[in-house]
């Protein structure tokens, strides 16, 4: 099914370019994918780069795919789905749109089922992104399979068995991004304010973070090891760390976390209203 899987976007933007990018001639050949948006020139950028077929407006050319992708902005969803419901039929419906739950959009389908919500982040851009997917009951086996194929074209996966847990994952994933390139800044205005260079400082911070993701993940050992065999009792981290301890860093962030994932609540909450 997945060589030749018929996959309709919704919305044309930089995440469902992403997506198209990674499936495109790999997953599934251009012409098998179609694309919604009411951007003529993204879409003629889209025709042009994958041989993707386009239209400005949802037609019937929807009734004839396995999976819709729903890529638009949370506030344009209700007027989507208005549209929609008359070209679902057996396809899968697939969600990245941020802060709209799968249980509002199958109520907005009439009760249709066969949905999968997703929380991508935006590393997917360089194909280093990880999404955290959850289904409801009328999604079956083939087109789970379906829907992990095409979120793994930009990244790795995480399966959820409860929706509620979509939150936390756009607390720690989805919004996460932004407090690794937080604490770059932070470490970039340190090495300046200590005499090096902005082109060194953002230099040296980038490199580290990347390199000790890496060891991060290709370790077998927990982070917590890691990072007390960079840590020597007296030393220039003890001196770092205790820092951060006395100011409770660790416990900033946690909080911060939390009040993300709060936030993706209310969202839910505020999205889903009828």
């Amino acid at each position: 099914m997945q060589n030749n899987l018929k996959i309709a976007f919704i919305g044309g933007g930089n995440m469902a370019t992403a997506l198209i990018g990674g499936l495109a001639g790999k997953l599934t050949a251009g012409e098998n994918i179609h694309v919604v948006d009411v951007n003529a020139d993204a879409l003629r950028k889209l025709q042009q780069q994958f041989g993707v077929s386009t239209s400005q407006q949802i037609d019937s050319a929807l009734a004839d795919t396995d999976v819709v992708v729903l890529a638009v902005k949370p506030q344009q969803m209700k007027e989507v789905i208005a549209q929609l419901r008359a070209h679902i039929r057996s396809q899968l419906v697939l969600s990245i749109a941020a802060g709209i739950r799968a249980l509002d959009l199958s109520r907005w389908l009439n009760g249709y089922s066969a949905i999968v919500r997703t929380m991508p982040n935006t590393p997917a851009l360089i194909g280093k992104g990880i999404t955290g997917m959850v289904a409801l009951s009328g999604v079956s086996t083939a087109q789970r399979d379906a829907a992990d194929a095409i979120m793994r074209a930009v990244g790795a996966t995480v399966w959820l068995d409860d929706e509620g847990l979509i939150d936390p994952v756009t607390a720690v994933s989805g919004s996460g991004p932004a407090y690794v390139f937080y604490f770059i800044e932070a470490m970039q205005q340190a090495a300046q304010e200590m005499g090096l260079t902005a082109e060194q400082g953002t230099q040296l911070a980038i490199a580290t973070f990347v390199g000790a993701s890496q060891l991060a993940a290709q370790s077998t050992e927990p982070v917590s090891t890691l990072r007390e065999r960079v840590t020597s009792k007296g030393g220039t981290t003890y001196a770092a760390l205790t820092s951060m301890d006395a100011s409770d860093v660790k416990g900033a962030i946690v909080k911060a976390l939390k009040a993300a994932a709060a936030r993706g609540k209310e969202l839910g909450e505020e999205f889903g209203q009828d």
